[in-house]
């Protein structure tokens, strides 16, 4: 008899239990149990394996409204946070596993994120530095970083998004990265009207004025929206994506920059 409490429930606060509930008589268990035992070894350090037969614990079966078996759930402090219902192929249980199994990483930087807003520009810069050196690879962070250096460090940005390809899930934002590092390392090639104005949004940038960098950006645009391939356009679209839907600046100059392209 499984203790239920120690077994699973204190222990899935030191590491996630996968509960497998199962009977002797179901076919569909006898298929999914040897699944889940080589899946167990194989991620043995991510989590663990405990099977309940619910013709000899009923009363656990009940208290976790088990209907049709075989039914699996994943228990993570304490608490259930996923769960599938049959006889599922072991590839499509590793993309469930790899969905909703807790990941300690990427909520110490879900937390991180959430404190940068309480940090001046250095501190979050240097918070994320240390985030990205102490995990290297990971993408999300890396992305993070680099939006916070796109405009100060450009170089420092683009690095960070260099291996980000399309159909990568930070695609989209890599490429605003890659806009407003463009915006700002580009050199004054004439004295095109166009050239005028993103000389003056990059300085309006750099000085953290926001709004004057907007202003002239869609300036740029009215004076050749074609400019440096659409780069006045593109800069525009981007800082908006990094702003956000809900930021002033976006309500305030979303439609000034759609009337200016036509």
């Amino acid at each position: 008899m499984i203790d239920f409490k120690k077994q699973v429930i204190e222990r899935s606060f030191i590491k996630p239990v996968l509960v497998d509930f199962w009977a002797q008589w179901c076919g569909p268990c006898r298929m999914l149990s040897p699944v889940l035992d080589q899946l167990a070894e194989e991620q043995k350090d991510r989590w663990e394996l405990v099977k309940i037969n619910t013709e000899e614990q009923p009363d656990i079966a009940q208290a976790y409204k088990i209907m049709s078996i075989p039914n699996v759930k994943l228990f993570h402090n304490g608490a259930v946070v996923a769960e599938f219902a049959g006889a599922l192929p072991k590839t499509q249980i590793e993309r469930w596993l790899d969905e909703h199994l807790p990941d300690p990483v990427s909520d110490e930087l879900k937390n991180l994120l959430a404190s940068l807003q309480s940090m001046t520009p250095d501190q979050a810069v240097a918070s994320l530095r240390k985030f990205v050196a102490a995990n290297p690879g990971h993408k999300e962070a890396e992305m993070a970083l680099a939006k916070l250096l796109a405009i100060a460090e450009p170089e420092e940005a683009l690095a960070l998004v260099e291996n980000i390809h399309l159909g990568d899930p930070q695609y989209e934002d890599a490429e605003d990265v890659r806009t407003l590092a463009e915006l700002m390392t580009l050199k004054p090639e004439n004295g095109a009207p166009a050239m005028q104005h993103l000389s003056e949004a990059q300085a309006a940038l750099k000085a953290g004025n926001n709004e004057t960098a907007i202003q002239k950006i869609i300036a740029a645009i009215i004076a050749d929206k074609s400019y440096h391939n659409d780069l006045p356009r593109r800069a525009a679209i981007a800082l908006f994506h990094t702003w956000g839907e809900d930021n002033e600046l976006t309500r305030k100059y979303r439609r000034q920059f759609s009337m200016a392209l036509y």
